[in-house]
């Protein structure tokens, strides 16, 4: 059974009229003045619709700054009411929520370190039965969607509605040039499984350095996303956390007037029947390559009898690494990312290596 959410329109539980939501704010609640400042200056923007800043900060190691805590709170009251700005903050325990919701905040997210873990998620979800509070949840950490999933599933199970899902992208050990690469099919496919569900993209986290913000911000916008949260200070350099990946609220506001915000959909007919003549093209296209993918496999399937027959082993070595350079190579010559077509071929290759194990213990199985 497919899964589903009660989840609450998000223009229901803030007014962005009509807007991508806009969050915004330091990585760190660092000193009174820090927040309060940048909170002001976010405000002047005129189009940051909620602040955000760390109060705990979960570290991957012990010794960094790890949040002034329970001391920052008060500091967002003050920079409540000097902005009239709803605030958020990340929660990792049922007292984070209790002290969170006593000062005030409110709008509260779950971290991709606690995402990742199903026990301290469901602490989480018993904390917030009976509390109507907006909860937004990030990516776990790594790449594992059933872990996003159940996360949003033990809060609704508490009876939250005003959901949203925290896009900041995936560690996978793979080089990249940012620091957590966003793997957008991971965020599109919860789209397709919970699709009420408004997704708010993070190109903070995904970037790593504020280079990368811009580009990773448009894509963001270029896939319908609901809205971005970004990391802002007043002076990023000497920001006592992820000081490389902030932008001064000036260059917050100056990335948000080059965004491009495409439409949904056209009135325009032609354009219509134009996108619909490309995608029957599409579609038959796509029947021609299952066919080729279907025609690859009996091919396979014979090689692999004829391995059978003499002995020899399905995996080589030598063919495969062949295999995987020739391919890449042909596809950049014709215009494609090598990086797609070795992905392909890395999909292509373990059902061939499936297919291959089938026809080489077939006979074994049924003796």
């Amino acid at each position: 059974m497919k899964p589903s959410l009660e989840v609450l329109p998000l223009n229901s539980w803030i007014d962005t009229n009509g807007k991508p939501l806009i969050i915004a704010g330091p990585c760190s609640a660092e000193t009174e003045e820090q927040l309060v400042e940048t909170a002001r200056q976010l405000s002047r923007l005129g189009t940051v619709h909620a602040i955000r800043a760390g109060v705990w900060k979960p570290r991957t190691r012990p010794g960094s700054f790890e949040g002034m805590g329970k001391e920052a709170l008060p500091w967002i009251q003050r920079a409540k009411e000097e902005t009239g700005l709803p605030f958020a903050v990340e929660v990792a325990t049922p007292e984070h929520i209790e002290l969170a919701l006593k000062y005030g905040v409110d709008i509260l997210w779950v971290g991709a370190r606690t995402t990742v873990n199903p026990f301290n998620v469901q602490e989480i979800a018993d904390a917030l039965r009976g509390v109507d509070v907006p909860v937004l949840v990030k990516n776990p950490v790594n790449p594992d969607l059933a872990l996003w999933i159940g996360a949003f599933e033990r809060i609704a199970g508490a009876g939250i509605t005003k959901l949203a899902a925290i896009h900041r992208g995936f560690s996978t050990g793979e080089a990249s040039k940012y620091r957590n690469i966003p793997l957008w099919q991971m965020a599109i496919e919860l789209k397709s499984t919970f699709p009420d569900l408004p997704i708010i993209g993070d190109p903070s986290h995904m970037a790593g350095k504020r280079a990368y913000l811009q580009e990773l911000a448009q894509m963001a916008m270029d896939l319908n996303y609901d809205g971005l949260i970004v990391e802002s200070h007043i002076d990023p350099d000497k920001a006592w956390s992820d000081a490389a990946q902030q932008l001064t609220p000036a260059a917050f506001g100056e990335m948000l007037e080059h965004l491009h915000i495409r439409n949904v959909d056209s009135p325009n007919v032609d354009f219509k029947g134009a996108m619909e003549q490309i995608r029957q093209k599409i579609d038959n296209v796509d029947r021609q390559l299952i066919e080729v993918l279907a025609a690859r496999m009996a091919l396979v399937e014979k090689l692999a009898e004829y391995k059978k027959e003499n002995n020899v082993t399905i995996f080589q070595p030598d063919r495969w690494k062949e295999v995987h350079e020739s391919r890449a190579k042909l596809g950049k010559k014709m215009g494609l990312y090598p990086e797609l077509v070795e992905e392909i071929y890395k999909i292509i290759h373990m059902e061939s290596i499936r297919k291959q194990t089938e026809v080489m213990n077939s006979n074994e199985q049924s003796a």
